[in-house]
């Protein structure tokens, strides 16, 4: 992972590392032993993301953005309780520490978990070691974990009341209506045409599973031998249908929004995909024939949460690099997903 404002709180806005302290020695006695330090974790577009460091251990920080935050987004609880709750499964998440939603200690609701070593692959250069064999294995591993996510019973892990899986695509496609709507600040075209379009085609659902909702390759951590050591991101996840993941994740395999002119996805051996759906059907044995518009609807929602970002930058409330072309993927997923929707 690449980071940032390395220091003992100057710069790192979001984060008063005392306040951090003192609360921790309070409500988590024994977890950390001295002064904190951190940095900010970039790459990530939405959630901000800390590593903290007692000089012995180092922990996670998550909490959200500054300014601007979207309803029913950014849902700290939500995270904290599903990766709790996936511990014990073959699902690989960091394990977490501590969950606080009183904003008076940093501003807004925050969570402490484990650090994973591991690398969240973006770029060509950072996957390339690994070779052509490695990375397709590394994306064979990709998919494998999501599926073994999409077969975990939510009941077995204390999950049965995580989501409403009747009415799940209806309530999505309203929902990013809505969040757009929230975000809207210039004119896109042929948003609002996509919009209808989705609210009027929307299949049949698969089987309800739990829902990772921003699955991709620089939201799981991978060791320098391939292994994929921890999910992560858990922000939107729920219950519902989990095509939704699998439509999102070839989303950012064609146009990823973290890589620049050269993207992780787009290296020798990372697989087509039509590949990558292959592994998918044969892992899950779900049927994949409406697949189109899964694609298209994850367009649609990258391209809300990317105008959100445009919107926050344009306000100068986000943390990082890496934000100033966001807002020029949107017009590009707005155009796909018209296109995959004439192929549905």
């Amino acid at each position: 992972m690449s980071d940032e404002n390395t220091g003992t709180g100057e710069g790192l806005p979001g984060l008063d590392l005392d306040r951090l302290r003192s609360y921790l020695d309070r409500e988590v006695p024994g977890l950390v032993s001295g002064p904190l330090t951190g940095h900010v974790i970039t790459g990530g577009k939405s959630n901000l993301t800390y590593v903290v460091t007692d000089g012995t251990g180092s922990w996670v920080v998550r909490r959200p953005p500054l300014g601007h935050v979207l309803a029913t987004a950014h849902d700290m609880a939500r995270e904290y309780r599903v990766m709790t709750a996936l511990r014990d499964t073959d699902v690989p998440v960091p394990r977490t520490h501590h969950l606080c939603e009183d904003t008076e200690v940093l501003g807004a609701p925050f969570y402490v978990m484990e650090h994973v070593g591991g690398t969240a692959f973006r770029t060509q250069e950072e996957i390339g070691p690994l070779g052509a064999d490695g990375i397709h294995a590394v994306a064979e591993r990709l998919v494998t974990t999501l599926g073994r996510l999409h077969a975990v019973d939510p009941a077995t892990v204390g999950l049965a009341d995580f989501g409403r899986p009747d009415g799940y695509l209806e309530r999505q496609v309203r929902r990013w209506s809505k969040q757009l709507e929230a975000s809207r600040s210039r004119d896109i075209p042929g948003i609002d045409e996509l919009r209808d379009r989705l609210a009027r085609t929307i299949p049949e659902p698969s089987a309800p599973a739990i829902v990772h909702g921003d699955y991709r390759l620089d939201n799981v951590l991978v060791t320098d031998d391939g292994e994929l050591t921890a999910v992560l991101d858990w922000e939107m996840a729920t219950l519902g249908d989990p095509l939704v993941d699998l439509g999102l994740m070839l989303v950012y395999r064609e146009r990823p929004v973290t890589g620049g002119d050269h993207p992780a996805t787009s290296a020798e051996g990372f697989p087509s995909s039509a590949e990558l759906v292959e592994m998918y059907a044969a892992a899950t044995g779900r049927d994949v024939s409406r697949l189109g518009w899964y694609v298209a609807f994850g367009c649609f929602k990258l391209a809300v949460i990317a105008e959100g970002i445009h919107f926050r930058h344009g306000q100068g409330l986000t943390v990082g690099a890496g934000f100033d072309g966001i807002g020029d993927v949107v017009a590009p997923l707005v155009e796909r997903a018209h296109t995959m929707l004439k192929e549905d």
